[in-house]
Protein backbone atom coordinates (compact mmCIF):
# COMPACT_ATOMS: atom_id res chain seq x y z
CA UNK A 1 0.00 0.00 0.00
CA UNK A 2 1.09 3.64 -0.84
CA UNK A 3 2.40 5.19 2.31
CA UNK A 4 1.05 8.57 3.56
CA UNK A 5 3.35 9.73 5.95
CA UNK A 6 6.99 7.94 4.30
CA UNK A 7 8.14 8.59 0.63
CA UNK A 8 5.49 7.46 -2.06
CA UNK A 9 7.45 5.07 -3.15
CA UNK A 10 10.05 3.76 -0.17
CA UNK A 11 10.24 3.62 3.11
CA UNK A 12 9.21 -3.96 11.04
CA UNK A 13 0.59 -15.81 9.15
CA UNK A 14 3.44 -12.67 10.37
CA UNK A 15 4.72 -15.08 12.88
CA UNK A 16 1.80 -17.08 14.01
CA UNK A 17 -0.79 -14.96 15.23
CA UNK A 18 0.14 -15.76 19.24
CA UNK A 19 3.65 -14.54 18.42
CA UNK A 20 3.78 -11.54 19.23
CA UNK A 21 0.52 -10.38 21.95
CA UNK A 22 0.51 -7.44 23.56
CA UNK A 23 4.83 -7.16 22.76
CA UNK A 24 4.73 -3.03 23.11
CA UNK A 25 3.04 -3.34 26.48
CA UNK A 26 4.30 -6.72 28.47
CA UNK A 27 7.81 -7.92 28.96
CA UNK A 28 9.95 -8.04 26.23
CA UNK A 29 12.47 -10.82 27.18
CA UNK A 30 8.27 -13.35 26.99
CA UNK A 31 7.76 -11.43 23.81
CA UNK A 32 10.66 -12.31 22.22
CA UNK A 33 11.07 -15.91 23.40
CA UNK A 34 7.32 -16.39 21.87
CA UNK A 35 8.29 -15.60 18.93
CA UNK A 36 11.40 -17.45 19.06
CA UNK A 37 9.71 -20.69 19.75
CA UNK A 38 7.29 -19.62 16.71
CA UNK A 39 9.07 -17.82 13.76
CA UNK A 40 8.63 -19.90 10.38
CA UNK A 41 11.70 -20.57 8.49
CA UNK A 42 13.83 -17.67 6.73
CA UNK A 43 13.58 -19.63 3.48
CA UNK A 44 11.28 -22.51 2.05
CA UNK A 45 12.21 -25.17 -0.63
CA UNK A 46 9.10 -24.29 -3.36
CA UNK A 47 6.39 -27.30 -3.54
CA UNK A 48 3.87 -27.57 -6.52
CA UNK A 49 0.47 -25.79 -5.95
CA UNK A 50 -2.94 -27.27 -6.52
CA UNK A 51 -5.82 -25.85 -7.90
CA UNK A 52 -7.46 -25.50 -3.92
CA UNK A 53 -6.64 -22.36 -2.04
CA UNK A 54 -4.65 -23.19 0.40
CA UNK A 55 -2.20 -21.92 3.42
CA UNK A 56 0.48 -24.16 1.67
CA UNK A 57 0.50 -23.28 -2.05
CA UNK A 58 0.16 -19.63 -0.46
CA UNK A 59 3.44 -19.70 1.43
CA UNK A 60 5.44 -21.52 -1.03
CA UNK A 61 4.11 -18.71 -3.61
CA UNK A 62 5.10 -15.82 -1.28
CA UNK A 63 8.31 -17.14 -0.45
CA UNK A 64 9.29 -17.14 -3.97
CA UNK A 65 7.89 -13.46 -4.92
CA UNK A 66 8.94 -11.85 -1.67
CA UNK A 67 12.70 -13.40 -1.19
CA UNK A 68 16.11 -11.40 -1.25
CA UNK A 69 16.78 -12.42 -4.47
CA UNK A 70 13.98 -10.00 -5.40
CA UNK A 71 15.39 -7.00 -3.71
CA UNK A 72 12.29 -5.11 -3.30
CA UNK A 73 10.40 -5.55 -6.39
CA UNK A 74 10.63 -1.67 -7.11
CA UNK A 75 9.13 0.28 -10.25
CA UNK A 76 11.73 1.00 -12.74
CA UNK A 77 14.30 -1.53 -11.78
CA UNK A 78 15.16 -5.27 -13.27
CA UNK A 79 13.95 -6.52 -9.97
CA UNK A 80 10.05 -5.52 -10.43
CA UNK A 81 10.91 -7.18 -13.60
CA UNK A 82 12.13 -10.16 -12.59
CA UNK A 83 8.76 -10.56 -10.24
CA UNK A 84 6.30 -9.64 -12.92
CA UNK A 85 8.42 -12.84 -15.32
CA UNK A 86 7.51 -15.09 -12.13
CA UNK A 87 3.62 -14.09 -12.36
CA UNK A 88 3.72 -14.02 -15.86
CA UNK A 89 4.72 -17.60 -16.30
CA UNK A 90 2.82 -18.90 -13.79
CA UNK A 91 -0.65 -17.40 -15.65
CA UNK A 92 1.00 -18.39 -18.90
CA UNK A 93 1.40 -22.46 -16.68
CA UNK A 94 -2.48 -21.85 -16.17
CA UNK A 95 -3.47 -21.26 -19.24
CA UNK A 96 -4.89 -17.98 -19.08
CA UNK A 97 -5.85 -15.51 -22.38
CA UNK A 98 -2.77 -13.01 -22.91
CA UNK A 99 -4.32 -9.49 -22.34
CA UNK A 100 -1.45 -7.12 -21.78
CA UNK A 101 -0.47 -5.17 -24.70
CA UNK A 102 2.13 -7.38 -25.17
CA UNK A 103 1.71 -10.84 -24.21
CA UNK A 104 0.81 -10.79 -21.03
CA UNK A 105 2.44 -7.49 -20.20
CA UNK A 106 1.12 -3.67 -20.55
CA UNK A 107 4.47 -1.45 -20.49
CA UNK A 108 4.18 1.42 -19.20
CA UNK A 109 5.97 4.80 -20.17
CA UNK A 110 8.65 5.35 -17.90
CA UNK A 111 12.27 7.95 -17.75
CA UNK A 112 14.55 7.32 -14.71
CA UNK A 113 16.26 11.10 -13.75
CA UNK A 114 19.59 10.99 -12.88
CA UNK A 115 22.10 13.79 -11.68
CA UNK A 116 25.47 13.86 -13.57
CA UNK A 117 28.70 14.05 -11.21
CA UNK A 118 29.91 17.05 -12.98
CA UNK A 119 26.98 19.19 -11.66
CA UNK A 120 28.49 22.12 -9.31
CA UNK A 121 26.53 24.52 -7.09
CA UNK A 122 28.30 27.49 -5.24
CA UNK A 123 26.98 29.72 -2.90
CA UNK A 124 28.92 33.03 -1.70
CA UNK A 125 32.32 31.23 -1.80
CA UNK A 126 31.38 28.05 -0.24
CA UNK A 127 30.64 24.53 -2.50
CA UNK A 128 27.18 22.78 -1.91
CA UNK A 129 28.00 18.82 -2.05
CA UNK A 130 25.43 17.13 -3.33
CA UNK A 131 23.85 14.48 -1.29
CA UNK A 132 24.40 16.52 1.93
CA UNK A 133 23.37 20.34 1.07
CA UNK A 134 21.15 19.60 -2.00
CA UNK A 135 19.51 16.14 -4.10
CA UNK A 136 17.66 17.03 -7.43
CA UNK A 137 14.55 15.20 -8.37
CA UNK A 138 14.86 15.98 -11.91
CA UNK A 139 11.51 15.50 -14.44
CA UNK A 140 13.50 16.74 -17.61
CA UNK A 141 16.90 16.36 -19.12
CA UNK A 142 18.38 19.43 -19.15
CA UNK A 143 21.36 21.83 -18.30
CA UNK A 144 20.66 24.28 -15.59
CA UNK A 145 23.07 27.19 -15.74
CA UNK A 146 22.62 28.63 -12.11
CA UNK A 147 24.54 31.63 -12.62
CA UNK A 148 21.93 34.41 -13.56
CA UNK A 149 19.00 32.64 -12.12
CA UNK A 150 17.00 34.79 -9.57
CA UNK A 151 15.67 32.78 -6.31
CA UNK A 152 12.43 33.69 -5.17
CA UNK A 153 10.45 32.49 -1.77
CA UNK A 154 7.90 30.99 -3.37
CA UNK A 155 5.74 30.07 -0.04
CA UNK A 156 4.74 27.21 1.84
CA UNK A 157 4.60 23.64 0.26
CA UNK A 158 1.71 22.89 2.69
CA UNK A 159 -0.54 26.23 2.03
CA UNK A 160 -1.07 26.93 -1.50
CA UNK A 161 -2.50 30.21 -0.92
CA UNK A 162 0.62 31.31 0.14
CA UNK A 163 1.95 30.25 -3.19
CA UNK A 164 3.31 33.47 -5.20
CA UNK A 165 2.00 33.72 -9.09
CA UNK A 166 2.94 30.66 -11.59
CA UNK A 167 4.08 34.31 -13.35
CA UNK A 168 6.14 35.35 -10.29
CA UNK A 169 7.46 32.31 -10.27
CA UNK A 170 8.63 31.94 -13.95
CA UNK A 171 12.15 31.51 -14.63
CA UNK A 172 12.70 31.48 -11.67
CA UNK A 173 14.66 29.08 -8.29
CA UNK A 174 11.33 29.23 -6.53
CA UNK A 175 12.43 28.69 -2.81
CA UNK A 176 9.38 26.52 -0.84
CA UNK A 177 9.28 26.21 2.86
CA UNK A 178 8.00 22.98 4.33
CA UNK A 179 6.40 22.34 8.11
CA UNK A 180 7.75 18.95 9.69
CA UNK A 181 4.70 17.69 9.71
CA UNK A 182 4.50 17.37 5.53
CA UNK A 183 5.55 14.86 3.35
CA UNK A 184 7.47 16.96 0.76
CA UNK A 185 8.02 13.77 -1.61
CA UNK A 186 4.37 13.20 -1.72
CA UNK A 187 3.37 16.94 -2.53
CA UNK A 188 5.90 17.10 -5.80
CA UNK A 189 3.62 15.95 -8.54
CA UNK A 190 1.22 18.52 -7.72
CA UNK A 191 3.53 21.77 -8.27
CA UNK A 192 2.15 22.54 -11.46
CA UNK A 193 1.84 26.26 -10.14
CA UNK A 194 5.59 26.29 -10.94
CA UNK A 195 5.81 24.56 -13.80
CA UNK A 196 7.53 27.77 -15.27
CA UNK A 197 10.05 27.97 -13.06
CA UNK A 198 13.71 27.02 -13.43
CA UNK A 199 13.71 24.87 -10.77
CA UNK A 200 11.76 24.38 -7.54
CA UNK A 201 13.83 24.41 -4.06
CA UNK A 202 12.51 22.35 -1.63
CA UNK A 203 13.55 22.86 1.81
CA UNK A 204 12.88 19.35 3.46
CA UNK A 205 16.28 17.56 3.05
CA UNK A 206 17.18 17.69 6.55
CA UNK A 207 14.07 15.56 7.07
CA UNK A 208 14.99 12.62 4.37
CA UNK A 209 16.23 9.75 5.84
CA UNK A 210 19.35 8.62 4.37
CA UNK A 211 18.30 5.52 2.88
CA UNK A 212 15.55 7.61 0.54
CA UNK A 213 18.41 10.46 -0.76
CA UNK A 214 19.02 7.03 -2.86
CA UNK A 215 15.94 6.80 -4.03
CA UNK A 216 15.59 10.93 -5.06
CA UNK A 217 18.69 10.72 -6.44
CA UNK A 218 17.41 7.92 -8.98
CA UNK A 219 14.27 8.96 -9.59
CA UNK A 220 11.75 7.08 -11.97
CA UNK A 221 8.56 9.16 -13.07
CA UNK A 222 5.27 8.15 -15.51
CA UNK A 223 4.36 10.38 -17.76
CA UNK A 224 0.78 10.01 -19.49
CA UNK A 225 1.91 9.51 -22.87
CA UNK A 226 5.24 8.13 -24.75
CA UNK A 227 7.24 11.69 -24.21
CA UNK A 228 9.15 11.99 -21.01
CA UNK A 229 7.66 14.41 -18.27
CA UNK A 230 7.95 18.41 -18.81
CA UNK A 231 8.27 20.64 -16.39
CA UNK A 232 10.26 22.25 -13.60
CA UNK A 233 13.07 20.26 -12.11
CA UNK A 234 12.61 19.76 -8.44
CA UNK A 235 15.56 20.22 -6.15
CA UNK A 236 15.69 19.14 -2.50
CA UNK A 237 17.79 21.63 0.10
CA UNK A 238 18.32 21.93 3.39
CA UNK A 239 17.12 24.48 5.43
CA UNK A 240 20.56 26.03 5.66
CA UNK A 241 20.86 26.67 2.28
CA UNK A 242 17.50 27.40 1.54
CA UNK A 243 18.05 29.92 3.69
CA UNK A 244 21.40 31.33 1.84
CA UNK A 245 19.94 33.46 -0.92
CA UNK A 246 17.93 35.66 2.08
CA UNK A 247 20.50 35.86 4.12
CA UNK A 248 18.95 34.23 7.17
CA UNK A 249 19.43 30.86 8.90
CA UNK A 250 16.32 29.48 6.96
CA UNK A 251 13.79 30.44 4.85
CA UNK A 252 11.36 29.51 7.24
CA UNK A 253 10.36 33.46 8.32
CA UNK A 254 11.00 34.78 4.59
CA UNK A 255 8.23 36.35 3.22
CA UNK A 256 6.48 35.20 -0.20
CA UNK A 257 7.63 36.96 -3.18
CA UNK A 258 11.04 37.98 -1.24
CA UNK A 259 14.12 37.70 -3.91
CA UNK A 260 17.57 36.93 -3.05
CA UNK A 261 20.83 36.19 -4.28
CA UNK A 262 21.67 33.32 -6.95
CA UNK A 263 23.28 30.73 -6.19
CA UNK A 264 26.80 29.92 -9.16
CA UNK A 265 27.32 26.88 -10.97
CA UNK A 266 25.20 23.80 -13.18
CA UNK A 267 23.44 21.61 -12.13
CA UNK A 268 23.63 18.36 -15.79
CA UNK A 269 20.30 16.16 -15.59
CA UNK A 270 20.03 12.99 -17.72
CA UNK A 271 16.68 11.18 -18.44
CA UNK A 272 16.49 7.09 -19.27
CA UNK A 273 13.82 4.99 -20.37
CA UNK A 274 13.26 2.67 -17.15
CA UNK A 275 11.60 -0.96 -16.90
CA UNK A 276 7.72 -0.84 -15.77
CA UNK A 277 4.88 -3.49 -16.63
CA UNK A 278 1.62 -4.69 -15.86
CA UNK A 279 0.61 -8.48 -15.82
CA UNK A 280 -3.13 -8.93 -17.62
CA UNK A 281 -4.67 -12.02 -17.95
CA UNK A 282 -8.05 -13.06 -18.43
CA UNK A 283 -10.35 -16.15 -17.66
CA UNK A 284 -12.99 -16.51 -19.66
CA UNK A 285 -16.24 -16.62 -18.88
CA UNK A 286 -19.32 -19.20 -19.84
CA UNK A 287 -21.96 -17.33 -21.04
CA UNK A 288 -21.96 -16.45 -24.85
CA UNK A 289 -22.72 -12.89 -23.74
CA UNK A 290 -21.40 -11.83 -20.48
CA UNK A 291 -18.56 -13.33 -21.09
CA UNK A 292 -17.93 -9.92 -23.01
CA UNK A 293 -18.07 -8.46 -19.22
CA UNK A 294 -15.41 -8.78 -16.42
CA UNK A 295 -14.90 -8.90 -12.67
CA UNK A 296 -11.72 -7.48 -12.10
CA UNK A 297 -9.26 -8.94 -9.42
CA UNK A 298 -5.90 -7.11 -9.11
CA UNK A 299 -3.03 -6.33 -6.86
CA UNK A 300 0.13 -4.54 -7.32
CA UNK A 301 3.34 -6.40 -7.97
CA UNK A 302 5.86 -3.64 -6.77
CA UNK A 303 7.25 -2.71 -3.47
CA UNK A 304 9.56 0.01 -2.20
CA UNK A 305 13.25 -1.72 -3.11
CA UNK A 306 16.04 -1.63 -1.00
CA UNK A 307 18.74 0.54 0.45
CA UNK A 308 22.32 0.52 1.09
CA UNK A 309 22.79 1.13 4.92
CA UNK A 310 22.20 -2.39 5.89
CA UNK A 311 20.46 -2.68 10.09
CA UNK A 312 19.99 -5.37 12.48
CA UNK A 313 16.77 -6.72 11.01
CA UNK A 314 16.49 -7.89 14.66
CA UNK A 315 16.45 -4.68 16.80
CA UNK A 316 14.84 -3.02 13.69
CA UNK A 317 11.76 -5.51 14.19
CA UNK A 318 12.04 -4.81 17.76
CA UNK A 319 12.16 -1.01 17.70
CA UNK A 320 9.12 -0.80 15.62
CA UNK A 321 6.94 -3.58 17.91
CA UNK A 322 7.85 -1.11 20.92
CA UNK A 323 7.55 2.25 19.63
CA UNK A 324 6.56 2.43 15.55
CA UNK A 325 3.35 -0.06 15.76
CA UNK A 326 2.15 0.83 12.21
CA UNK A 327 5.95 0.88 11.31
CA UNK A 328 5.87 4.26 8.07
CA UNK A 329 2.58 4.96 8.86
CA UNK A 330 4.24 6.40 13.00
CA UNK A 331 6.28 9.07 13.35
CA UNK A 332 9.58 8.09 14.47
CA UNK A 333 10.32 9.35 18.39
CA UNK A 334 13.13 11.52 18.62
CA UNK A 335 13.38 10.18 22.54
CA UNK A 336 12.86 6.69 23.95
CA UNK A 337 11.62 6.00 27.91
CA UNK A 338 14.04 3.64 29.88
CA UNK A 339 11.25 1.13 29.39
CA UNK A 340 10.94 1.54 25.76
CA UNK A 341 14.71 0.75 25.55
CA UNK A 342 14.54 -2.16 28.10
CA UNK A 343 11.54 -3.44 26.20
CA UNK A 344 13.56 -3.40 22.67
CA UNK A 345 16.64 -4.85 24.13
CA UNK A 346 15.04 -7.60 25.80
CA UNK A 347 13.11 -8.73 22.46
CA UNK A 348 16.24 -8.43 20.22
CA UNK A 349 18.58 -10.39 22.47
CA UNK A 350 15.89 -12.91 22.32
CA UNK A 351 15.89 -13.04 18.88
CA UNK A 352 19.43 -12.81 18.82
CA UNK A 353 19.65 -15.84 20.64
CA UNK A 354 17.89 -17.81 18.22
CA UNK A 355 19.69 -17.11 14.90
CA UNK A 356 22.74 -14.28 15.95
CA UNK A 357 22.70 -11.13 14.48
CA UNK A 358 20.83 -10.59 10.41
CA UNK A 359 22.34 -7.80 8.83
CA UNK A 360 19.17 -6.65 6.32
CA UNK A 361 18.82 -3.93 3.48
CA UNK A 362 15.88 -5.06 0.98
CA UNK A 363 12.41 -4.23 2.12
CA UNK A 364 10.59 -7.47 0.55
CA UNK A 365 7.22 -6.38 0.91
CA UNK A 366 6.06 -9.60 1.90
CA UNK A 367 2.82 -8.67 3.05
CA UNK A 368 2.87 -5.46 1.05
CA UNK A 369 1.59 -6.32 -1.80
CA UNK A 370 3.29 -9.57 -1.78
CA UNK A 371 0.33 -11.29 -0.42
CA UNK A 372 -2.04 -10.18 -2.47
CA UNK A 373 -0.19 -10.81 -5.33
CA UNK A 374 0.54 -14.48 -4.82
CA UNK A 375 -3.25 -14.50 -3.28
CA UNK A 376 -4.60 -13.54 -7.09
CA UNK A 377 -2.44 -16.07 -8.69
CA UNK A 378 -4.13 -18.40 -6.41
CA UNK A 379 -7.16 -17.22 -6.91
CA UNK A 380 -6.74 -17.83 -10.78
CA UNK A 381 -5.49 -21.45 -10.20
CA UNK A 382 -8.47 -22.17 -8.51
CA UNK A 383 -11.04 -20.59 -11.28
CA UNK A 384 -8.60 -21.79 -13.72
CA UNK A 385 -9.26 -25.36 -12.73
CA UNK A 386 -12.74 -25.39 -11.68
CA UNK A 387 -15.37 -27.68 -13.95
CA UNK A 388 -17.75 -24.86 -14.50
CA UNK A 389 -16.41 -21.41 -15.38
CA UNK A 390 -18.41 -17.82 -13.98
CA UNK A 391 -20.41 -16.36 -16.28
CA UNK A 392 -19.02 -13.49 -17.23
CA UNK A 393 -14.97 -13.39 -17.47
CA UNK A 394 -12.43 -12.45 -14.72
CA UNK A 395 -9.72 -10.16 -15.36
CA UNK A 396 -6.97 -10.63 -13.66
CA UNK A 397 -4.58 -7.18 -13.26
CA UNK A 398 -0.78 -7.16 -11.13
CA UNK A 399 -0.46 -3.56 -11.59
CA UNK A 400 3.24 -2.00 -11.01
CA UNK A 401 4.12 0.95 -9.78
CA UNK A 402 1.11 1.13 -6.88
CA UNK A 403 4.07 2.41 -4.27
CA UNK A 404 5.31 5.26 -6.39
CA UNK A 405 1.57 6.99 -6.81
CA UNK A 406 -0.81 3.68 -8.19
CA UNK A 407 1.38 4.09 -11.21
CA UNK A 408 0.26 1.03 -13.11
CA UNK A 409 -3.54 0.83 -12.08
CA UNK A 410 -3.57 4.62 -13.09
CA UNK A 411 -2.26 3.58 -16.59
CA UNK A 412 -4.51 0.67 -16.79
CA UNK A 413 -7.71 2.80 -16.13
CA UNK A 414 -6.53 5.21 -18.89
CA UNK A 415 -5.62 2.84 -21.57
CA UNK A 416 -7.68 -0.17 -20.58
CA UNK A 417 -6.93 -3.32 -22.66
CA UNK A 418 -10.70 -4.31 -22.16
CA UNK A 419 -13.49 -1.98 -22.76
CA UNK A 420 -13.55 -0.13 -20.00
CA UNK A 421 -17.41 0.01 -19.54
CA UNK A 422 -17.34 -3.74 -19.80
CA UNK A 423 -15.45 -4.10 -16.43
CA UNK A 424 -18.34 -4.43 -13.65
CA UNK A 425 -16.57 -4.14 -10.85
CA UNK A 426 -13.09 -4.98 -9.11
CA UNK A 427 -11.84 -6.06 -6.02
CA UNK A 428 -8.67 -5.24 -4.87
CA UNK A 429 -6.01 -7.03 -2.20
CA UNK A 430 -3.40 -4.94 -0.59
CA UNK A 431 -1.67 -6.36 2.46
CA UNK A 432 -4.10 -9.41 3.55
CA UNK A 433 -1.29 -11.41 5.21
CA UNK A 434 -1.52 -9.85 8.75
CA UNK A 435 -4.13 -9.12 11.65
CA UNK A 436 -3.07 -10.12 14.09
CA UNK A 437 -4.63 -9.15 17.84
CA UNK A 438 -1.38 -7.79 18.70
CA UNK A 439 -1.05 -6.03 15.20
CA UNK A 440 -2.09 -1.97 15.43
CA UNK A 441 -4.46 -1.88 11.61
CA UNK A 442 -4.69 1.55 11.83
CA UNK A 443 -6.00 4.42 13.44
CA UNK A 444 -9.58 5.12 14.38
CA UNK A 445 -10.82 8.60 13.27
CA UNK A 446 -12.43 9.14 16.61
CA UNK A 447 -9.04 8.67 18.71
CA UNK A 448 -6.56 5.41 19.46
CA UNK A 449 -5.74 2.48 17.89
CA UNK A 450 -7.52 -0.08 15.75
CA UNK A 451 -6.10 -3.90 16.76
CA UNK A 452 -6.77 -7.28 14.68
CA UNK A 453 -7.93 -10.63 15.77
CA UNK A 454 -9.61 -13.66 15.15
CA UNK A 455 -10.74 -13.15 11.34
CA UNK A 456 -10.00 -9.54 11.11
CA UNK A 457 -10.26 -8.02 7.64
CA UNK A 458 -10.98 -4.54 6.61
CA UNK A 459 -13.49 -3.56 3.85
CA UNK A 460 -12.94 0.07 2.10
CA UNK A 461 -15.13 1.06 -0.41
CA UNK A 462 -17.37 -1.45 -0.64
CA UNK A 463 -20.76 1.22 -0.32
CA UNK A 464 -19.45 3.90 -1.84
CA UNK A 465 -20.14 3.71 -5.14
CA UNK A 466 -22.85 0.42 -4.73
CA UNK A 467 -24.72 -0.76 -1.67
CA UNK A 468 -25.21 -4.02 -4.12
CA UNK A 469 -21.57 -4.74 -3.80
CA UNK A 470 -21.50 -3.93 -0.31
CA UNK A 471 -24.13 -6.04 1.06
CA UNK A 472 -22.81 -9.10 -1.43
CA UNK A 473 -19.59 -8.86 -0.16
CA UNK A 474 -21.40 -9.75 3.87
CA UNK A 475 -23.04 -12.20 2.09
CA UNK A 476 -20.57 -14.14 0.85
CA UNK A 477 -18.61 -14.04 4.12
CA UNK A 478 -22.12 -15.64 5.75
CA UNK A 479 -22.78 -17.55 2.84
CA UNK A 480 -19.14 -19.85 2.40
CA UNK A 481 -19.00 -19.96 6.21
CA UNK A 482 -15.28 -18.02 5.68
CA UNK A 483 -16.11 -16.82 9.72
CA UNK A 484 -14.15 -13.25 9.03
CA UNK A 485 -15.26 -10.15 11.07
CA UNK A 486 -15.31 -6.78 8.45
CA UNK A 487 -13.93 -3.83 10.31
CA UNK A 488 -15.51 -0.32 8.34
CA UNK A 489 -13.47 1.82 10.64
CA UNK A 490 -10.66 2.92 8.30
CA UNK A 491 -13.62 3.51 5.85
CA UNK A 492 -14.52 6.35 7.89
CA UNK A 493 -15.16 9.57 5.35
CA UNK A 494 -12.69 12.30 6.37
CA UNK A 495 -10.67 9.86 8.13
CA UNK A 496 -6.96 10.98 8.84
CA UNK A 497 -5.03 7.96 7.08
CA UNK A 498 -7.06 8.19 3.73
CA UNK A 499 -6.70 4.14 3.22
CA UNK A 500 -9.58 4.81 0.22
CA UNK A 501 -7.37 6.90 -1.97
CA UNK A 502 -3.95 4.94 -1.41
CA UNK A 503 -4.18 2.09 -3.33
CA UNK A 504 -5.17 0.85 -6.68
CA UNK A 505 -8.99 0.22 -6.24
CA UNK A 506 -9.21 4.15 -6.43
CA UNK A 507 -8.40 4.14 -10.18
CA UNK A 508 -10.93 1.97 -10.96
CA UNK A 509 -13.70 3.67 -8.38
CA UNK A 510 -12.39 7.29 -10.21
CA UNK A 511 -14.08 5.94 -13.57
CA UNK A 512 -16.97 4.74 -11.80
CA UNK A 513 -16.55 1.12 -11.53
CA UNK A 514 -17.54 -0.37 -8.26
CA UNK A 515 -14.68 -1.66 -6.01
CA UNK A 516 -14.11 -3.50 -2.33
CA UNK A 517 -10.63 -2.52 -1.32
CA UNK A 518 -9.71 -6.06 1.28
CA UNK A 519 -7.17 -5.99 3.36
CA UNK A 520 -5.82 -7.06 6.89
CA UNK A 521 -4.13 -3.27 7.72
CA UNK A 522 -0.97 -1.87 8.81
CA UNK A 523 1.46 -3.61 11.33
CA UNK A 524 4.77 -2.68 12.26
CA UNK A 525 6.44 -4.08 9.80
CA UNK A 526 4.31 -1.82 7.37
CA UNK A 527 7.55 -0.24 4.53
CA UNK A 528 10.90 -1.64 6.76
CA UNK A 529 12.97 -4.59 5.94
CA UNK A 530 11.48 -6.86 8.25
CA UNK A 531 8.07 -6.96 6.43
CA UNK A 532 9.19 -10.39 5.39
CA UNK A 533 7.14 -14.19 4.90
CA UNK A 534 8.07 -16.07 8.29
CA UNK A 535 6.11 -13.43 9.46
CA UNK A 536 2.71 -13.98 7.52
CA UNK A 537 -0.60 -15.69 8.49
CA UNK A 538 -0.96 -17.67 5.72
CA UNK A 539 -4.13 -19.25 7.10
CA UNK A 540 -5.95 -15.91 7.11
CA UNK A 541 -4.48 -15.29 3.94
CA UNK A 542 -6.54 -18.48 2.99
CA UNK A 543 -9.32 -17.15 4.42
CA UNK A 544 -9.18 -13.39 2.18
CA UNK A 545 -8.34 -14.96 -0.98
CA UNK A 546 -11.44 -17.78 -0.77
CA UNK A 547 -13.57 -14.66 0.11
CA UNK A 548 -12.44 -12.80 -2.72
CA UNK A 549 -12.47 -15.36 -4.96
CA UNK A 550 -16.36 -16.44 -4.25
CA UNK A 551 -17.02 -12.81 -4.56
CA UNK A 552 -15.65 -12.50 -7.89
CA UNK A 553 -17.80 -15.60 -8.75
CA UNK A 554 -21.05 -14.24 -7.47
CA UNK A 555 -20.48 -11.18 -8.98
CA UNK A 556 -19.61 -12.96 -12.25
CA UNK A 557 -22.76 -14.75 -12.14
CA UNK A 558 -25.44 -11.98 -11.77
CA UNK A 559 -28.37 -12.35 -14.03
CA UNK A 560 -27.67 -8.20 -13.81
CA UNK A 561 -24.55 -5.83 -13.49
CA UNK A 562 -23.92 -4.34 -10.08
CA UNK A 563 -26.31 -1.03 -9.69
CA UNK A 564 -24.30 1.40 -9.22
CA UNK A 565 -26.36 4.01 -6.64
CA UNK A 566 -23.87 6.48 -5.66
CA UNK A 567 -22.30 9.61 -7.30
CA UNK A 568 -19.60 8.82 -9.54
CA UNK A 569 -16.36 10.74 -8.38
CA UNK A 570 -14.79 13.15 -11.32
CA UNK A 571 -11.77 10.86 -12.89
CA UNK A 572 -9.40 13.63 -13.13
CA UNK A 573 -10.28 14.95 -9.59
CA UNK A 574 -8.65 14.37 -6.11
CA UNK A 575 -9.47 11.62 -4.32
CA UNK A 576 -11.49 12.48 -1.16
CA UNK A 577 -12.46 10.20 1.62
Amino acid sequence: MSSARSTAGLLLGALLVAAFPGAAQTGGAAAGARAASTELPLKLAPRPTTPAITAADLMTRLYIFADDSMMGRQVGTEYNLKGTAYIEREVRRLGLVPAGTDGYFQNLPLYTYTTDSASVVRFAGQTLVRGTDYLPYPQAEKQLALDAVPVVLGGNLADSMTWISADAAAGKLVVLTVPTTTNALRAVPGMSRFGRAAAVLIASLDRVPPNYRGYIAKHTALTTDDTPAAGAPTIFVTRRVAGLPFGAATADAVAPGTTGMSFQGSLILHQSQAPGRNVVAILRGSDPVLRNEYVAIGAHNDHIGFNHTPADHDSVRAFDMVVRVQGADSPRPSTLTAEQTARIRAITDSLHALHGVRLDSINNGADDDGSGSVSVLEIAEALAAAPVKPKRSILFVWHTGEEAGLWGSQYFTDHPTVARDSIVAQLNMDMVGRGATSDVTGELKEGGLAHGGAGYVQLIGSRRLSTELGDLIESVNRSSKLGLSFDYSQDANGHPQNIYCRSDHYEYARYGIPIVFVTTGGHSDYHQVTDEPQYIDYGRMAQVATLVRDAAVAVANLDHRIAVDKPKPDPKGRCVQ
